[in-house]
């Protein structure tokens, strides 16, 4: 029999048809993206941010369903979505369980969104309204269209916080591309969403802001409430900057269309 590894043509093309199998991966590899870099050499968030989904609704999978005043037809219907909880299912305690399935059901009465209180972290990054992230060395300070909510991330020495509140106490730090924020110290007044799903006083959130693009972020929390959840669980998420050139957060005031729900009962009564 021929050996055709003796031929020097046919040699030549095995080595060259190795090689070029070897390196096949590495030429396949995408370098990971590098924002561009702030004036302290960071990643620049600077920027009008938006979540593009339904996870305000439900952070879980869900069909449509019919909105909450069958008078008004399809309007404020419950649109469908996969969701995006990482494993598709929050962990609650039994009795945590009990209590997300009453919140659901007297959502339009019980929801902290309808009576325009502060959202919470992570709610107020994936309510439908804009956003902005302002940077600076020191601190960054995020600012949501909602209701005209401020949060400052600390990004110096870890700080304490002089006590709860809703939007909690946030400290910041790099990690590579990746801004990392711990948040604590929260009250319980707030929930994840218009599903009824909600929280403790023990409520500690990690999130993640990645730049993927010059336009998009990725965007993770994690969610850890040892009274409500019986396991940490993980939400993910695209953000998308807002190009357009007059781009801006506009004034949501929406304290004044809650008021009638708030105080409507103390109006003085008149024959």
């Amino acid at each position: 029999m021929r050996d055709w590894l003796k031929e020097p043509r046919i040699a030549s093309l095995a080595v060259a048809a190795c090689l070029a199998l070897l390196m096949m991966p590495a030429a396949a590899q995408t370098p990971p993206y590098r924002a561009a870099r702030a004036a302290d050499g960071k990643p620049n968030l600077n920027g009008i941010w938006q979540a593009l989904n339904s996870a305000d609704w439900d952070l879980e999978g869900h069909a449509a369903a019919k909105g909450p005043v069958p008078s008004l037809g399809a309007v404020f219907a419950v649109p469908p979505a996969l969701g995006v909880v990482e494993g598709d299912v929050i962990p609650y305690l039994p009795v945590a369980a009990a209590k997300k399935k009453a919140n659901q059901a007297a959502w339009m009465q019980l929801d902290p969104e309808v009576k325009c209180y502060m959202p919470g972290v992570p709610r107020a990054t994936y309510l439908p309204y804009p956003f902005q992230i302002l940077q600076s060395q020191k601190n960054i300070m995020i600012s949501y269209e909602f209701g005209n909510t401020v949060r400052v991330i600390n990004m110096e020495a870890p700080t304490k916080a002089p006590g709860d509140s809703w939007m909690g106490w946030s400290n910041g730090r790099w990690e590579g591309e990746t801004l990392v924020v711990d948040v604590t110290s929260f009250n319980e007044d707030t929930w994840f969403d218009r599903a009824g799903n909600f929280h403790s006083d023990a409520l500690h959130v990690v999130e993640r802001y990645t730049p993927r693009s010059a336009d998009t972020l990725n965007y993770e929390a994690t969610i850890e409430d040892p009274k409500v959840f019986s396991l940490p669980w993980k939400i993910s998420m695209p953000l998308y900057r807002r190009v357009e050139k007059n781009a801006r957060l506009l004034e949501f005031r929406c304290a004044e269309f809650a008021e009638e729900l708030l105080y409507g009962d103390l109006r003085k009564k008149t024959k």
